[in-house]
């Protein structure tokens, strides 16, 4: 996601340290490509940045990723990992997607013993945290 993220002016920053799991590393690798996607497409017009994080935590491997842009109420949250569901276009400004990369990404962490959960970060944009077990 650098060059769609340069292009649009989005800076891509955080720590990774080695988080190893177990499971279909295509699978699992969907969920990561899904979330940065995400960050990247819904964000600021002007100065926006993704943070990427890995590191293992109480026996289990974390995946954080956040990123500036558009607010999202906290009762949207539930909506946004729904088949089909998304945000209007007028708050995200962007008419990309179908609303299914995030309700498969859940499906994945599920299958492989892990959740996915969102928060809204104040100012605007998402707080994305995966668990999965080590």
């Amino acid at each position: 996601v650098h060059a769609e993220a340069a292009a649009k002016g989005v800076e891509i920053r955080g720590e990774r340290e080695p988080a190893v799991v177990q499971g279909n590393g295509v699978l699992l690798e969907r969920i990561a490509l899904n979330l940065l996607q995400n960050a990247v497409r819904y964000n600021v017009a002007e100065g926006g940045w993704v943070e990427v994080t890995t590191a293992t935590e109480h026996g289990q491997a974390v995946l954080v990723v956040s990123n500036t842009g558009p607010v999202v109420p906290a009762y949207e949250i539930d909506n946004l990992f729904e088949p089909f569901r998304r945000l209007r276009q007028e708050r995200t400004g962007s008419d990309k997607g179908v609303g299914l990369g995030l309700s498969i990404a859940r499906s994945v962490a599920r299958a492989h013993g892990g959740r996915i959960i969102a928060e809204p970060r104040e100012g605007g944009g998402l707080v994305m945290r995966v668990t999965l077990p080590i």
